[in-house]
């Protein structure tokens, strides 16, 4: 009874004072003391002076700092009396406020942290592109200093000649008949595989293999052959002839050291290093003026290894390159009268990098 006493005097309580609250409100709208929540039904009255929440297993009702708890259950209803320390409850909630601010600034700065790795993303991929659009396609970030790309492999086209010891490209008289047609001596290469060994980006080791064709026109009425102990003579066909020429087939293998300088998204490139090459054949060719054509293969007493010192630049892969060699055309003591002539070569190469 006197539980069921106290119930019924906190419930006139609340009535009367929702009554009041109701009253003052629509005298003053301006005041907001009394507030009703009809998603989860609940009341309250004042600045916290009464409130009731009510949901499907129990009814809280507080007056002040004491409070009556209803609780639904299978057993029936149980009544609990309860007094309320107001300022346990402000720090609950100060608690509940600080969380809600802290969980808000940790969303924003995960937010940030996202758009700022996405913005870091778009600007490394724009440098990417800016920087290597114009050379390569690595997707390997990591190793792309070390893409190195040398400019060996590709065709060349020139022309070729020799110089006496002297450096002169004048010979003696009594081996005139090696003078030759320097616009028509030419020379093609074709230097099929490369490869290329970076030290950095633009900095770099290459080598590879070519093939080496030259063709020295002689510029009398001439040929050579080959005569007693190998050495090389005057052949005298004794009938005008249109042309005549010795030609050499050579394997080269050069190595080469290149540095690039970026230009204009392309490169500036120069290379030099020593080069070798091996006698794969060699002929002479007369052709008559009734265009007969006699060829004559041979060894003619020609060096089987050559070495030397090529340098070719460029820019992008359009090049310019000469090849002296070191080594004699001709055995030594098997030149014509003796003499050591010493080939080179200079011209323009198409390269095609790895």
């Amino acid at each position: 009874m006197k539980k069921t006493g106290i119930i019924i005097l906190l419930t006139a309580i609340m009535l009367n004072v929702f009554c009041l609250n109701a009253s003052a409100r629509f005298q003053n709208p301006q005041q907001g003391d009394t507030t009703i929540n009809y998603d989860n039904p609940s009341i309250t009255l004042g600045n916290d002076a009464v409130k009731v929440e009510k949901d499907d297993s129990s009814l809280n009702m507080r007056v002040g700092n004491r409070g009556l708890n209803i609780l639904e259950s299978l057993e029936g209803r149980k009544y609990d009396f309860k007094k309320y320390d107001k300022n346990e409850e402000l720090e609950t909630k100060k608690d509940t406020l600080i969380y809600e601010e802290e969980e808000q600034v940790s969303k924003e700065v995960e937010q940030a942290s996202v758009e700022e790795d996405q913005e870091s993303e778009v600007r490394d991929l724009e440098n990417y592109n800016r920087r290597d659009r114009w050379s390569s396609d690595d997707n390997d970030r990591p190793n792309r200093r070390y893409r190195f790309r040398g400019h060996w492999s590709g065709v060349e086209l020139g022309l070729n000649n020799y110089l006496t010891s002297a450096n002169s490209m004048v010979l003696p008289d009594d081996i005139d008949f090696m003078t030759l047609h320097s616009g028509k001596s030419v020379n093609f290469n074709i230097n099929f595989t490369q490869l290329s060994i970076g030290l950095s980006r633009h900095i770099g080791f290459v080598t590879g293999l070519g093939m080496n064709w030259n063709n020295y026109r002689f510029d009398g009425n001439n040929n050579i052959i080959e005569g007693e102990n190998g050495m090389i003579e005057e052949f005298d066909p004794g009938v005008n002839l249109k042309k005549s020429k010795l030609a050499t087939f050579y394997l080269t293998l050069p190595i080469l050291f290149e540095m690039q300088l970026p230009i204009n998204h392309n490169n500036l490139s120069i290379a030099a290093g020593p080069i070798g090459a091996l006698k794969v054949s060699s002929h002479t060719k007369m052709v008559f003026e009734d265009d007969e054509k006699v060829k004559s293969n041979g060894d003619f007493s020609l060096n089987m290894l050559r070495c030397g010192a090529t340098a070719r630049v460029g820019y992008g892969n359009f090049m310019i390159y000469g090849t002296y060699y070191k080594t004699p055309l001709f055995q030594s003591g098997k030149g014509p009268n003796g003499v050591d002539l010493y080939p080179f070569e200079i011209g323009i190469a198409l390269t095609f990098t790895d």
